[in-house]
């Protein structure tokens, strides 16, 4: 079982790896398609090595989804917020460091995860029907003390509100959308729109940078306070059904300024993004609750292995894609110089062209309506945290029973 296991590992990284670099493809497409693959992999290798691969493609997943956010501003469903602060760097000419921030943070988390799993197995599966009432009570709690304590509350209530309008219209109606980004793949342009184009139409001009790595500049105790927030919300959004690191990197914007403390941030995001994934794994195998794609095409194998085997495979997937990740950081210096302008025009189209070809004129709708609520935050001086209501009031709606 060894050998299938560390097989599965080298497949999984592969597959994570694509779907970190290439915006629009998440780690959900890539067991999908390895699960509709199934008949044809069986005769080759043995479902442990399919099992393996699906969760090591996850994991690795958490590692290089950094590397486009970063160097491009092009946030995924997992790194919304994140990307503000580190593309902020590389616009300093630290984007190795926010990079390699990253990676340390899920690092980080991969180590936490363990523990946290541990823990929640043996504790939350009896009070679990009550864990499922309360998500929009916390939710909605942590929305209302970002929008008391903001610069502006009656602007921050408004952007809050709307974007959650957004949010639901564009799930309530994501069958309009093509099928070829799966049944998420309207989360693409939704946040784009909020967290990406809006982000680069404002963005500053003139030249990138020269790159360049001095060390990573955290204040002493921010490595341990960011892993342990990070892990802790990323724990909370694996186990809790409805929620995804998106809710978490709003979460932890309320102990955490992505603007005020940007690397602790990016640690923090990093490592929930991690956790998120081994406390998926942990659901699946504790309560029989699918958290998100992965688990439900792990679900849907045809033999699902015993959880050590794949935890076995995320472990070597991580050391892996750590590697990989620290290696990708030095890409940082292929930017110094680059016309930042021209770069922002061409990752704006890139993005549309994305939008249309995974969601189809409804995913074009969905970018304009989401670039133009995004737009708002900057012209009114608030954070971009309060865009988030488009993944949060949905959560809300589900956890009370609306949607």
């Amino acid at each position: 079982m060894l050998f299938s296991i560390c097989c599965g590992a080298v497949i999984g990284i592969g597959c994570g790896v694509i779907s970190g670099l290439v915006p629009g493809i998440h780690a959900n497409t890539m067991a999908g398609v390895l699960l509709s693959l199934q008949a044809l992999l069986l005769a080759w290798f043995d479902p442990v090595v399919i099992a393996s691969a699906m969760f090591a493609a996850l994991v690795t997943h958490t590692f290089i989804d950094c590397v486009p956010g970063t160097f491009l501003g092009i946030p995924d469903a997992d790194t919304s917020l994140a990307v503000l602060p580190a593309h902020s760097l590389c616009l300093e000419g630290r984007g190795e460091e926010a990079v390699r921030i990253s990676a340390l943070g899920s690092a980080a988390g991969v180590a936490l995860s363990l523990p946290l799993a541990l823990a929640f197995v043996l504790v939350l599966p009896a009070l679990q029907p009550g864990i499922d009432w309360g998500i929009g009570l916390i939710i909605l709690a942590v929305a209302g003390y970002l929008i008391v304590v903001s610069e502006s509350p009656e602007w921050a209530l408004a952007v809050f509100l709307v974007s959650g309008a957004l949010g639901l219209f564009s799930l309530r109606y994501s069958f309009l959308a093509w099928q070829v980004g799966g049944e998420s793949g309207v989360l693409m342009p939704l946040l784009s729109g909020l967290f990406g184009i809006a982000v680069l139409l404002r963005a500053s001009h003139g030249v990138m940078p020269a790159q360049h790595f001095a060390g990573i500049d955290l204040l002493p105790g921010a490595v341990r306070r960011g892993s342990v927030l990070g892990s802790i919300a990323g724990a909370l959004v694996g186990w809790l059904p409805g929620l995804s690191n998106a809710t978490a990197n709003a979460l932890l914007t309320s102990v955490i300024g992505y603007d005020t403390n940007p690397r602790e941030y990016i640690l923090a995001t990093s490592a929930a993004n991690t956790v998120n994934a081994f406390l998926g794994l942990a659901a699946l195998y504790a309560i029989s609750r699918t958290r998100n794609g992965v688990m439900v095409a792990l679900a849907a194998a045809e033999e699902v292995p015993p959880a050590t085997a794949i935890l076995l495979a995320g472990a070597l997937a991580a050391v892996g894609a750590y590697l990989l990740t620290i290696l990708l950081s030095s890409m940082a210096g292929w930017f110094g110089g680059v016309n930042v302008t021209a770069l922002n025009r061409g990752v704006i189209v890139f993005v549309v062209l994305l939008s249309l070809f995974l969601c189809g004129p409804f995913g074009g709708l969905v970018l304009l309506l989401a670039t133009a609520v995004g737009y708002v935050p900057s012209l009114v001086n608030i954070r971009r945290v309060y865009c988030m209501g488009a993944i949060m009031v949905p959560v809300m709606f589900y956890s009370f029973g609306f949607a």
